[in-house]
């Protein structure tokens, strides 16, 4: 009676474990060490890394994504052949590979997959282009259906991300220093207008997030490290809110990547490379402004990436230059991080649950 008492008390144990740990994939860079895309198991209950291992071998994935079911794989190539690849999860988190199609576009930094799982968006950093796929049932992708040319005669683009939102199509051009939309016409995507909101300067938009409801959009600017807020009104779109991602005491040069919003949506992050931290702010969630309140340092150099994890209790950061990963617990109630502890892992530059 003992020994089964034991035997439960174990496999139950060994239950709990398992179903706290989570896996996680890290796209990198593969002009060192790195070989490809990365696997690690990441436990919900106390932050920890562990278990890296070569999910698949495959050159500069230098971004990721699931589709919705995370039954598949997307990654593109910022090689020489700039490419965008499919591949498929097996029961052991390894990747198999698919197919692999053109970005039509150099540089390739930027991949979204649209909620129905059949739409995949690219965008190219140095050809300037937004290209469209369609995905079949397998997984695999089809050639490009849309390719948009941002380029014009007197401006160069620098396209660096794009996001589907039901039937809009959004896209950040650091280049142009714009964030334009798309609309969805007869099953093809048309320009709808010029930029969303007018910028001063070089600002730099480089990523964005969206509220749940879409009412809101938040950029950050690579070269203005700062977070421009916008409202979308019946008819149109307006500034709410400009503000700067840097600590008051900081006089370095800097150079913003990433940017996310808290599950609960009452704080956001992003990521400075230069100061070499993550700022937090508190956001409003009635008006939509933000106010910042912490710059923690990410114990490392050059956060190209971050991610909160599924249960929202933690944010962990790609440091692509110090190569490691850090670990930091998210306080509920103020939105603030605690630094927990990191993990050497090569020229990580982006990271999916």
């Amino acid at each position: 009676m003992k020994f089964k008492l034991l035997l439960l008390v174990l496999v139950s144990v060994c239950f709990n474990l398992k179903a706290q740990t989570i896996p996680m994939y890290v796209g990198t860079y593969t002009n060192g060490e790195s070989e490809g895309i990365y696997k690690l198991d990441f436990n919900t209950r106390t932050g920890a890394l562990s278990n890296l291992q070569l999910a698949v071998a495959t050159q500069n994935p230098s971004f990721i994504a699931f589709s919705p079911e995370k039954n598949f794989l997307y990654a593109v190539g910022e090689g020489e052949t700039s490419a965008v690849s499919a591949f498929k999860l097996k029961k052991d988190g390894a990747l198999d590979f698919l197919n692999t199609v053109s970005s039509n576009g150099k540089a390739p930094c930027h991949i979204f997959i649209n909620t129905s799982g059949n739409k995949a968006v690219v965008s190219n950093y140095t050809g300037g282009t937004i290209s469209l796929y369609q995905i079949n049932k397998n997984g695999s992708l089809e050639e490009a259906s849309q390719v948009f040319d941002h380029n014009t005669e007197n401006e160069k683009s620098h396209a660096h991300s794009a996001q589907f939102f039901k039937d809009d199509l959004f896209v950040a051009d650091l280049g142009r220093n714009a964030v334009y939309q798309y609309k969805l016409n007869n099953n093809s995507y048309e320009l709808a207008s010029d930029a969303i909101v007018k910028t001063t300067g070089n600002p730099g938009p480089r990523h964005f997030v969206l509220s749940q409801n879409g009412k809101h959009i938040y950029v950050i600017n690579e070269h203005g490290s700062s977070v421009t807020s916008i409202k979308r009104t019946a008819k149109r779109f307006k500034q709410i809110d400009h503000d700067s991602t840097m600590s008051d005491d900081y006089n370095g040069e800097n150079n913003c990547a990433d940017i996310h919003l808290s599950k609960d949506e009452r704080f956001l992050y992003g990521s400075n490379r230069g100061e070499n931290s993550i700022v937090v702010f508190k956001r409003n969630v009635k008006t939509g402004k933000l106010d910042k309140i912490q710059n923690m340092s990410v114990h490392g150099n050059w956060p190209r990436n971050f991610t909160l994890d599924p249960t929202g209790k933690f944010l962990l950061a790609a440091n692509q230059i110090s190569e490691n990963i850090s670990v930091f617990s998210i306080d509920n109630a103020t939105g603030k991080l605690t630094f927990l502890q990191d993990l050497k892992v090569p020229s990580p530059v982006c990271l999916l649950f």
